[in-house]
């Protein structure tokens, strides 16, 4: 799930790239964050939705859209994990992942 979202974040342009570290029985992420011509993060927010306590469904019409389009919604669908606008054109529905701006 985390490597779906870091591959996510890297194709839409939020994050340099990433690295997977693999340890003794572990594996680690690294990920290089990206900044714009201002030293600013081109990564201004993460908001979580669904959490083990309240789980958020969406259909495929109802995928929300973050900031009017300029952010992403994170969905895992039966077809695997997916931005909302990927989830909308395949007509598929699932969990909110997160909201990304």
């Amino acid at each position: 799930m985390k490597l779906a979202i870091t591959t996510i974040l890297k194709a839409e342009g939020f994050i340099n790239d990433y690295e997977v570290i693999r340890g003794g029985t572990h594996r680690v992420i690294k990920i290089g964050l990206k900044y714009d011509d201002r030293d600013r993060p081109v990564l201004s927010g993460l908001e979580r939705v669904s959490k083990p306590g309240l789980r958020v469904y969406a259909g495929h019409k109802e995928v929300p859209r973050v900031y009017g389009g300029l952010g992403v919604a994170i969905i895992s669908t039966p077809d695997g994990v997916m931005t909302g606008r990927q989830a909308w054109r395949k007509g598929v529905g699932g969990e909110l992942l997160c909201y990304i701006h």
